[in-house]
């Protein structure tokens, strides 16, 4: 049986509407998450799957609850240290890919690196050999403005992958692309996923994406069930 990478205990979270008015996302969400697998998070628009995806990574807090990342439980670090936790453990793909239009695609990846201490040559070694791995190794120094949707995707995907992460998170990594493309990152994800042992949980509406995965769960009323 699969070690877990992550455990969730009890996560809740609530926002205040502008009447004042109290409203429940996460209801007290606990789940495991295995590792080496390919795990899906689906259900309806408003559901609360974004907001897990961004608790379960630290980038928010939750009003209570906890989350464990290879036992380390993250929201007891301080933010200096959850900032230096999510960058060596966390890799993240958005839906737009948020690369910086004035940097390449090889200084874009090599950034978390260099953040992290590494040196400018050091940092771009690594970012080469990761660009060749996501299948642009001919796109190194083309910004993104002169890149197709579905090449700065894999770039983004690339800039996830430089610190050798434990665990990839995707928000509705191919919700921004065609079909061709949305498949080709289908393709690398299964890639990335066999060569590197690499552990993804994606929160999509795409059913074809859906269908590469080893583990559903279903985010309804507040909660996380596992369809699969």
């Amino acid at each position: 049986m699969s070690k877990n990478i992550l455990e969730a205990e009890e996560i809740r979270k609530s926002f205040f509407r502008l009447n004042n008015q109290k409203l429940e996302i996460l209801k007290g969400v606990s789940f495991g998450l295995n590792t080496g697998k390919i795990s899906m998070i689906v259900g309806a628009s408003g559901a609360g799957k974004s907001t897990l995806l961004h608790i379960l990574s630290g980038l928010d807090n939750p009003d209570s609850g906890r989350v464990l990342i290879n036992d380390t439980e993250i929201f007891k670090l301080n933010d200096e240290k959850l900032s230096a936790f999510r960058n060596r453990n966390i890799g993240f793909v958005f839906q737009f890919h948020h690369l910086l239009p004035e940097f390449d695609a090889l200084e874009n990846v090599s950034i978390p690196l260099m953040i992290g201490g590494k040196s400018l040559k050091g940092a771009k070694h690594n970012g080469e050999k990761v660009l060749e791995l996501v299948g642009l190794k001919d796109r190194l120094h083309h910004k993104p403005s002169e890149l197709s949707g579905g090449e700065q995707q894999r770039v983004a995907v690339a800039r996830a992958l430089i610190n050798d992460p434990a665990i990839i998170f995707a928000d509705e990594p191919t919700g921004n692309l065609d079909s061709t493309s949305s498949s080709k990152i289908h393709e690398l994800f299964i890639d990335l996923n066999k060569k590197l042992n690499l552990t993804f949980l994606i929160v999509t509406h795409n059913p074809d994406l859906v269908r590469i995965s080893d583990h559903i769960y279903e985010m309804k009323d507040g909660l996380l069930n596992q369809t699969k």
